[in-house]
């Protein structure tokens, strides 16, 4: 029988700093809604993208570590979840909310509650990220949301109609891309992913004027981003099928 992995104390050692790594992004989260409540919308952004990047990290050293071995009384994926819905939804509407990209009144109010309703109800589904790594509904990328408000200047009822569509994909199973993790064109989803990452923070550099180039090199992950995931649900099933 074999014995169990239990690794160095050096291993060990890592691996809670690796869990200090992602929880760190529950201090990003409150810097976020600091920045969000002075009114520096830049600021919070430049802080999601810290977050997005710890994310984008974390689970990736997490396997090379081994910490569910070495650290296995530790629930690493309960913290990444807690990290997630900070950074990914609450914080985010907290940034709609109080620059007022919102509509005003009892409608923002309700506005703002649907992500983090659907988004609550989607953290606790045991089958959110399927065993072939995608994400089931809409992956509560309100953090993205939120960026394209800001940087694009919707207009609070365009960003309402966003928060409704994309609130309501939660619940559609449509399987989405799961960047680091799916297998499938993994190569090219990681370039692409980096290439997205770098528009982000040129955008917010060239803030409050971006660039109309990067503004659609941004725009056009979002598009290979969708149509991979409507192809890996529908099309890559049936031609299995036949």
């Amino acid at each position: 029988m074999q014995e169990p992995f239990v690794g160095s104390t050096r291993l060990r050692l890592a691996g809670l700093a690796l869990h200090a790594y992602t929880a760190s992004g529950t201090v990003l989260a409150l810097l976020i809604v600091i920045a969000a409540i002075d009114g520096d919308a830049v600021r919070a952004l430049w802080l999601g993208l810290a977050a997005l990047v710890i994310d984008g990290t974390d689970g990736m050293l997490a396997r090379r570590l081994r910490v569910k071995e070495t650290i296995p009384w530790f629930d690493g994926a309960m913290l990444d979840n807690i990290v997630d819905y900070l950074t990914y939804a609450f914080a985010p509407i907290v940034l709609l909310w109080t620059g007022d990209y919102l509509p005003t009144g009892a409608l923002g109010a309700v506005l703002a509650a649907l992500p983090l309703l659907a988004s609550s109800y989607q953290f606790c589904r045991v089958d959110a990220k399927t065993d072939d790594h995608f994400f089931l509904g809409f992956p509560s990328y309100w953090n993205v949301v939120a960026f394209y408000v800001v940087v694009l200047g919707l207009s609070p009822v365009t960003t309402g109609i966003i928060l409704v569509v994309c609130s309501i994909l939660v619940f559609i199973p449509v399987k989405y891309v799961y960047p680091s993790r799916t297998k499938a064109f993994r190569s090219l989803n990681l370039l692409t992913t980096a290439i997205w990452l770098a528009s982000y923070a040129v955008l917010l550099a060239q803030m409050p004027d971006p660039n109309t180039i990067v503004v659609a090199v941004s725009l056009a992950y979002l598009l290979y981003y969708a149509v991979l995931s409507l192809y890996m649900t529908f099309w890559v099933p049936r031609r299995k099928a036949v």
